[in-house]
């Protein structure tokens, strides 16, 4: 082997084994965890070592830009658990490209500063690199460097194809196995498992199955229009937090009272990873039936169809649209809302700049466009889906406004703690969607046909500063469902039939939310069986 090549090895060997212990929460270390672990860090570190080995021509080099890219993947892995408590995944690579694209959403997260810091050594490094370090090919000749070259990248290839088969089964569980297994390991655990994962069948969707009550009632009885809010970050922070006003959210209050059905939903995403929770309501498919590719559902739907409630409720007659004021390409949207049943999607082009109330569009500005799509009547019912983004973070981009506090934080101190800053900004936007809520049962009230209004939260917010001084919230979020006066009657015989008269809570798992807005619609009385479908065990890589 060429002797320049032993040095930069090992010493990159070294010091990327260090770095792992720069991971929070940190793994265990190397002579804690097996030996098939252990050999797919070494063969990691062997093949991609030779792979830019043989494209910068530099050893020295190649190490640098190796334990660099670590680097970004520890930091970005300390600030997913930071924010999301989950740590870094294989899935999570191809967010490097949407925060390109989208740099707001992920870099305030990640620092700009050091983010700004980062790109700005990185070209010093390559600049200097390249002036003092010769190339191998000049110095060995090419045929000894490729050589050596590929034998380090066969090493590192076989190393791998050993060792990944015989890591142990993952838990889908991030912690614990970023914590069992490391961070190269569990990477390679992760993306093998997503390969091999199977799309679940449509018939694991209970809407399969309820496609046919819903066109059984074609040409029917009058069908209610149906307003399904999905609020971003909406959670409600009284029980949590006492200093929060007791009045801030009237019109949930005033909501919650008078519905058909509430209480708290077990929603599968904490801080962001929106599309787990929409996914799961829409297609009534639990996070479970879909193994490894549920932390990113939307991938797969975008290539493969699924019954869904909007399907359903278009095999009824309904104009299906979803209105959700961002770019239609994020999650691929843009792909998945007609593999789900959606006739139309309304994104950010329907808005204006002048719509915006912080960051992103405003909530009110969303309840005034489904306030015009209800008015738009084609002698069909609608199912209207929308997806909100006002409360979207990173929530300290913006300054709390002092003159809200007395509506937010009654009893706060002027200026704010750190632990307030965002928690009042949020508590800002929070109030906001109280006003859309009210809006869109106004909305519902005044159009010629009744209306069915389902709300709940995608996640609760990321406030890691709040959490830390308050103690972290449940993670669940409230929902509820309710109907206008001309469609009450209906649903209040059904719940006599059922003997649920009372307004009592109720907990549903996210994917049971779908359903259960599908049972008001239609009033039947239809089977727990498939409301409640517990998924078939599915084999683990």
């Amino acid at each position: 082997m060429i002797s320049a090549l032993i040095g930069p090895l090992l010493l990159g060997l070294l010091i990327s084994g260090a770095f792992e212990a720069l991971l929070k929460p940190r793994p265990r270390p190397f002579w804690q965890r097996g030996v098939a672990a252990n050999s797919v860090h070494l063969g990691t570190w062997l093949l991609l070592f030779g792979l830019l080995v043989l494209l910068l021509q530099r050893p020295w080099f190649a190490v640098m830009v190796f334990l660099s890219l670590q680097l970004v993947v520890v930091q970005s892995s300390n600030a997913k658990s930071h924010t999301l408590n989950e740590p870094f995944i294989c899935h999570d690579f191809e967010y490097f490209w949407d925060a390109i694209l989208h740099p707001r959403l992920y870099v305030p997260f990640f620092g700009v500063g050091l983010a700004i810091a980062a790109s700005s050594a990185a070209a010093v490094a390559i600049g200097a690199f390249f002036y003092w370090e010769g190339s191998l090919v000049s110095s060995e000749g090419a045929s000894r460097f490729l050589t050596n070259a590929v034998v380090l990248i066969a090493a590192g290839a076989l190393l791998l194809a050993f060792s990944v088969p015989r890591l142990p089964a993952i838990t889908l569980r991030p912690i614990g196995d970023m914590h069992y297994l490391g961070l190269f390991a569990s990477l390679w655990a992760y993306g093998v498992a997503l390969m091999r994962s199977p799309v679940p069948a449509s018939e694991q969707s209970p809407f399969h199955a309820l496609t046919a009550v819903a066109s059984a009632h074609q040409g029917g009885q009058p069908l209610p229009n149906v307003v399904l809010v999905q609020s971003e970050s909406f959670f409600d922070p009284r029980p949590w937090c006492k200093e929060v006003n007791s009045d801030l959210l009237p019109h949930f209050d005033a909501t919650r009272a008078s519905a058909s059905l509430h209480g708290a939903l077990n929603v599968p995403a904490w801080g962001a990873n929106t599309v787990r929770t929409e996914c799961a309501v829409l297609t009534g498919v639990a996070p479970s039936q879909w193994g490894t590719r549920q932390f990113n559902p939307y991938r797969t739907l975008a290539r493969h169809p699924m019954p869904s409630l909007a399907s359903a409720l278009k095999a009824a007659g309904y104009r299906t649209v979803c209105v959700h004021p961002y770019l239609a390409s994020f999650y691929f949207r843009h792909k998945v809302m007609p593999q789900l049943g959606f006739d139309h999607f309304i994104d950010i082009n329907a808005f204006q700049n002048s719509d915006k109330n912080g960051q992103y569009v405003s909530d009110q500005a969303v309840a005034r466009k489904i306030g015009r799509l209800l008015e738009d009547d084609d002698n069909r019912p609608l199912f209207l889906f929308v997806i909100t983004m006002e409360n979207h973070g990173p929530l300290h981009l913006e300054a709390p406004n002092q003159a809200t506090l007395a509506n937010t934080l009654p009893g706060a101190p002027w200026p704010l703690p750190n632990h307030l800053r965002d928690f009042a900004v949020y508590l800002q936007h929070l109030s906001e969607s109280d006003k859309m809520l009210a809006s869109v049962k106004n909305s519902l009230n005044t159009a010629k046909r009744p209306g069915l209004l389902g709300w709940y939260g995608d996640h609760v917010p990321i406030l890691p500063e709040a959490y830390a001084h308050f103690t972290p919230p449940d993670s669940r979020t409230p929902y509820t469902v309710w109907s206008s006066a001309d469609w009450k009657t209906a649903d209040e015989r059904l719940a006599t039939a059922h003997g649920a008269t009372t307004n009592e809570p109720l907990e549903l798992a996210a994917n049971e939310l779908g359903v259960q807005l599908f049972q008001q619609v239609f009033g039947h009385d239809i089977s727990n069986d498939v409301i409640k479908a517990e998924p078939e065990p599915q084999e683990q890589e």
